[in-house]
Formats: C-alpha cells, structure tokens, sequence
C-alpha cells in the first residue's frame, strides 16, 4: 500500500474510533515497555529509544487532553532498572533530569494546569534526579486540572511493604488501633497527595503482564487492561484509542451484566421484599440497607 493510502486509512479508522468513544477513563497508568528493543531493532544507541519514547510521552499527553482524561501515570524508572549497565543507568538519569525540568518549565504544562507529581522511592536516585523531581513538583503544586504522575525507582510490592510496616509501627505504638485500619488507613499513608483509582493500564511492547504497577489503586479497582505489541517509541494515537475503546467496552459490559442481574432477580421475586432486593443488588449479603439506595426510584414489575 502506497504511503498516502496508508496514512489516509490511518485518518479514517481514528476518526471511527473517536466517534466510538463517549466515555473515556479518568486515570490512565502506562507501562513504557520496549525503548532499548526499539534501538536495538534500528542499530542505534540505547538512549536514541529512550528518547524516542520521551517523545512518545509529550504526544500521549496531548492526546489525553483531547479525550478529557484526568490523570495520567507513567512508569518511568522501575526498581529492577537499578540493575541495568552504569552507563545507561546514567544515560537514563541524565534524561529524566532534563524531561522533569523542561516539563516543569513548559508553557504548556502551565497553560493547562498540569500537577506534575513523582511516585516511588526517590532516595534510591542520584540527588540530581531528586533535585529535579522536587523541582517539578514545587513548579506546579498548585494546578489541579490535570495530574501527571512520574513513577521513579518504583515497585508496586515494595510500595505496599512500606505501607503494611507503617500500619504495624502506628498500631503498636498506640497511635492506630487494629479495628480502625480500612482502606482509608492505607490511602493516606501511600501518597501525600490522592491518587485516583486506576481506570485503564496500558502496557506496549509486547509483554502481557502489569508488573505490580499501582498494585492499590489498579488491582483493587479492577483496572481495564490492554497489551499492545507496539514498542513505546512506535505508541501511536489509534493504539492510545484503541486502549480507551477496550476500557469503555469492558465498562459496558459491566454495566450490562448488572442490568441482567437486576431483570433475572425482578423476574425471580415471590415472597422477597423490594427493599431486600436492592440490597441483594448492592451486595449488602448482611441485609442492612444503603441510605442512598432507599431514596432511589422503586423497581418496576
């Protein structure tokens, strides 16, 4: 196929795919997978993928704001990438350091109220990565329009380790007693700032796995999934929507199958109260009712 036609039929299905979509996600997590594949499959230099992908990452931004998503977190430098050769430690951490700082100086990121926000053990990085994560975060501190989250020297297991030990410390001194521990205990002691619920992961190049990333918020939500066999760098704008079709598909579906749910229990009523049936339908196994439920419209026979 002739470049041109190619490029025309690449126009046309994201036209179809916007048109399809009406209900994005609000909190996107991406797994940066395949920038060394990517140079490797091109004979250049390991940080030519890397920077490749930083650009990769500046489009997604775009196309989050086109979509109205409102969060955003990249898996920028995980734990296992301290293993790595020094030298492309070093390139990787010259990079961040220039993408954190020329983020945080982007008329852009300031025109659009971006908060740029680092998650992860920073003290495992060099001070100059550090410096340049506090920088970003103290430049835009006070937006609240968007939120793009950095995952830097981060592991989803060592992440809810830190969490569960501080729990044990608060509880044995006093501070927290067991029987007040629930998922606000956890929240709060996660991030400073919240971090919404997961909504859909994104992983490219190739690899069906999550890698623990966001284990709370993604795991505990449910997260949509979607695998894409594209390297990061080659990440295009009908894989991104392709990704938000999968959530809005998998959202349908769900809403779907609790519709069922409600007709196949209507259908099924004798002796039960209605009442008792929205609790069945809210999971309420123990009976007790939901306030918010109670004022709802009744069911329908």
């Amino acid at each position: 196929m002739a470049p041109s036609a190619r490029s025309l039929g690449s126009r046309v299905y994201e036209n179809l795919l916007l048109r399809e979509i009406d209900d994005g996600p609000a909190h996107v997590a991406v797994i940066q997978d395949g920038n060394r594949r990517y140079a490797e499959k091109r004979g250049a230099e390991t940080t030519d993928g890397h920077r490749a992908g930083a650009q990769t990452t500046e489009r997604v931004l775009d196309w989050c704001e086109e979509l109205g998503i409102e969060e955003l977190t990249l898996y920028a430098f995980s734990t296992e990438n301290l293993d790595r050769p020094r030298e492309e430690r070093e390139a990787l951490y010259d990079l961040l350091c220039e993408k954190l700082r020329e983020f945080a100086d982007a008329d852009r990121v300031h025109d659009g109220g971006v908060s740029i926000r680092a998650l992860g053990d920073l003290s495992l990085l060099p001070e100059r990565v550090q410096e340049a994560a506090r920088y970003a975060e103290r430049r835009t501190r006070d937006y609240d329009t968007f939120v793009l989250n950095i995952a830097l020297a981060y592991g989803g297991r060592a992440e809810l380790l830190g969490v569960a030990r501080d729990v044990a410390g608060a509880v044995e001194s006093g501070e927290l007693a067991s029987e007040e521990i629930d998922a606000g205990t956890i929240d709060c002691r996660l991030y400073d700032d919240e971090v919404r619920d997961v909504d859909l992961i994104i992983r490219t190049g190739g690899d069906e796995r999550t890698s623990n990333f966001l284990p709370w918020h993604a795991n505990g939500n449910e997260a949509a999934v979607f695998f894409c066999a594209p390297y990061w760098p080659e990440f295009s704008k009908i894989d991104f929507l392709r990704a938000v079709r999968t959530y809005q598909h998998r959202e349908a579906s769900w809403q779907n199958t609790k519709t069922q749910r409600a007709l196949a229990l209507v259908g099924a009523l004798s002796d039960v109260d209605l009442p008792q049936a929205r609790d069945v339908l809210d999971g309420n196994a123990d009976g007790e009712s939901d306030p918010a439920r109670e004022t709802a419209a009744p069911i329908e026979q």
